[in-house]
């Protein structure tokens, strides 16, 4: 009696276990592939990453950032 309890008990275990999907959902799958960007300036390669505004190699800007006042935050004035 004790033997058929584990049994179906290690029977459930398996069939939950095959029941239950992956945390997150399902995976997709893409091609392998770079995020490239060379610099206009100089020629360099870099990954592209966003909040990157200067090139590395000769310091040529990609983005200009300019701050303006927010609802909660506000730019500082650093004329003082």
């Amino acid at each position: 009696m004790e033997e058929k309890k584990v049994n179906s008990f290690l029977n459930r275990l398996k069939e939950n276990a095959q029941k239950q999907s992956n945390y997150g959902g399902e995976t997709e799958n893409t091609d392998a592939q770079m995020k490239l960007k060379d610099c206009p300036n100089c020629g360099a390669g870099r990954a592209k990453q966003d909040g990157v505004t200067h090139c590395a190699y000769c310091g040529f800007e990609f983005l200009s950032v300019k701050l303006t006042d927010g609802m909660y935050i506000k730019k500082e004035d650093n004329s003082l």
